[in-house]
């Protein structure tokens, strides 16, 4: 779990998250340099709960992503079967992770993530679809939904561990956390499984870093993010990250307009991405 300035939300997550039924939990905590009472806060938890474990506090990450790539630098896999990823301010349903677990064992796949139901603090809620058919190049142009859906079998948990250590020097360009993981796992060839059905309660806020895609505030926000060209650096970072070798291919406006359709799952996006690359806002 990585936490910032997360006390007003993190005890109804922590708690989604030990009341897991089905297996046994270890919930490792990194707390991001906060204004609040976070880290107090975590090792009240540790200290009623030793399933809490709280990583060592101070150090100014900046941002979820950061955070993340502390966690896997820092956390011991080798004694887990899986590893998940939590935010701060979510909650689980009670057979998140037995499902997730479920769904490797029974589709094959080294890697879960499913759709999330939004929520928000007037009461309404909105199923987020992130489940369509995944395509040849999508994991370079996107995340494979929330991060905090993502669960990794040991194996895959390591791998990428041992990535984000390799290139650790170079990944403060790289915003996203959960994109970057979807990119490295599909790019290494370990099957990755997209549940169309929800697995947690996805708060939306003023605080979140990303949130869901919804209403005009949220498109206007990804539109001036485009402009100002975030997203094809952001394309162009992880593809030199994880896959250098198609980096001119993916980079060429040719190869982009030939290939568009298997760059983003929903067909929808695909669309606007061909937009994007024809009138050059790419």
């Amino acid at each position: 779990m990585a936490v910032y300035n997360g006390t007003k939300y993190m005890d109804e997550q922590i708690s989604s998250i030990l009341g897991q039924s089905g297996v046994s939990v270890t919930v490792y905590v990194s707390v991001d340099l906060s204004d609040d009472e976070s880290y107090a806060r975590v090792l009240e938890w540790s200290s009623r709960d030793a399933r809490v474990v709280p990583l060592s506090y101070g150090e100014r990450f900046g941002g979820a992503g950061p955070n993340f790539f502390r966690l896997f630098r820092d956390v011991n896999f080798n004694n887990y079967d899986a590893v998940s990823l939590s935010d701060q301010d979510d909650c689980w349903f009670p057979d998140k992770l037995e499902r997730s677990l479920s769904c490797l064992k029974e589709f094959s796949c080294d890697v879960y993530s499913s759709n999330v139901t939004a929520f928000w603090p007037d009461g309404r809620r909105l199923l987020v679809d992130k489940a369509q058919q995944q395509k040849k190049f999508d994991h370079f142009f996107e995340a494979a939904g929330p991060g905090c859906t993502y669960v990794f079998s040991r194996s895959s948990a390591i791998a990428l561990k041992t990535f984000i250590i390799e290139v650790s020097d170079r990944l403060s360009s790289v915003s996203l956390h959960d994109w970057l993981a979807y990119a490295f796992c599909r790019s290494r060839g370990y099957r990755w499984y997209i549940d169309p059905c929800p697995s947690m309660l996805y708060r939306q806020h003023s605080d979140n870093q990303v949130g869901t895609n919804t209403g005009l505030q949220a498109i206007v926000k990804r539109l001036n993010m485009v402009r100002a060209h975030w997203y094809r650096k952001q394309v162009s970072q992880i593809v030199e990250l994880v896959s250098p070798e198609l980096s001119s291919r993916i980079d060429s406006y040719f190869f982009r307009l030939l290939n568009f359709y298997r760059m983003r799952r929903r067909s929808r996006d695909a669309f606007i991405l061909l937009l994007l690359f024809i009138f050059g806002v790419y």
